[in-house]
């Protein structure tokens, strides 16, 4: 009797010590990882966000992919919406443009609102210019202003929620001037401006590089001035309040580890800063860096409140 009690009284305390100690969690990464991209390949965004993934596999020896998601008419939120309600241990990671961390919350997604994500860091801005044709009697968004006041003046661009084209009107308000009409187009590039079908457009620098000697660059839509254009003045030079450009970044949800974050980051900044990445920037006029994530958290805050003094520019 004495020995079951003693054995039963050992066996108690094993499993007493079991539960006390603390958990072992595995290494991260432990298994294959995702970076969801809410748009269809072979943009930027895209083909930046393969160069981390292959880089994270190289690094780690874990599976790690792209995975597409793109939204249509929903633009980039289908796609954040799943990671929003995706896992917390780092094997699902969002690659966002501006508007899902700045727009997102404000649209009555409920996933997205509160914002869920937390910034890794930003990785790209889009090169995204203001230009007309060289023969243009135009040279500068000043002259464009004067000229706009007795003449009309028609604006292509990618579409009227964008950032970059709410910022183009915007900028002309500041200017005191209207465009006669404005219209959304799926290719804007040297054909376009050469056509005649509009005056000024909206539209990012690699599509105009092949005519890039028979344009004005009137301004880029970018924090800093771009390095193939370096006299063309940024947005937010000519009109300070309207400093805001198209970026795109690395989010995952806030409970994610912090421990995991770094993992992440280690390997994002690497890649984005190396030879691959840059030689991308150079030949498409992008811009390409890292920004950690505190100074995305401070950018996110910024850009939303332009984009609502914006909103109220534009409603006037």
């Amino acid at each position: 009797m004495r020995k079951k009690l003693a054995i039963g009284i050992a066996a108690a305390a094993a499993t007493a010590a079991l539960l006390a100690a603390p958990t072992v969690r595995a290494e991260y990464p432990d298994k294959p990882v995702s970076f969801v991209v809410p748009f269809p390949p072979g943009d930027l965004e895209d083909v930046l966000t393969r160069m981390i993934a292959d880089a994270f596999q190289q690094a780690y020896g874990t599976p790690a992919a792209v995975v597409n998601k793109p939204g249509g008419g929903g633009g980039p939120f289908p796609g954040a919406v799943e990671v929003a309600k995706g896992p917390t241990d780092g094997s699902m990671i969002g690659s966002f443009v501006v508007g899902v961390p700045v727009v997102g919350p404000q649209i009555g997604i409920p996933e997205l609102s509160p914002d869920p994500f937390e910034p890794l860091g930003i990785f790209l801005t889009y090169p995204f210019v203001i230009v007309a044709g060289k023969d243009a009697p135009y040279r500068t968004m000043q002259e464009l202003a004067v000229h706009a006041k007795s003449n009309k003046v028609v604006l292509g661009h990618f579409g009227a929620p964008l950032v970059p084209t709410r910022v183009t009107l915007a900028l002309a308000r500041k200017l005191g001037f209207e465009y006669a009409s404005d219209a959304a187009f799926d290719a804007l590039d040297c054909n376009t401006l050469a056509s005649g079908d509009v005056d000024v457009m909206n539209t990012t620098i690699q599509l105009v590089l092949p005519c890039l000697d028979k344009v004005n660059v009137l301004a880029a839509v970018t924090g800093e001035r771009l390095g193939l254009v370096p006299d063309a003045p940024t947005v937010g030079e000519i009109e300070p309040s309207l400093k805001v450009s198209l970026w795109n970044g690395l989010f995952v949800r806030k409970e994610v580890a912090p421990e995991v974050r770094a993992k992440i980051v280690e390997v994002a900044r690497k890649a984005v800063l190396g030879e691959r990445a840059q030689k991308l920037a150079r030949e498409t006029g992008a811009q390409v860096y890292w920004m950690d994530a505190a100074a995305a958290r401070q950018q996110i805050a910024n850009d939303i409140g332009t984009l609502k003094s914006i909103a109220a520019l534009l409603e006037k």
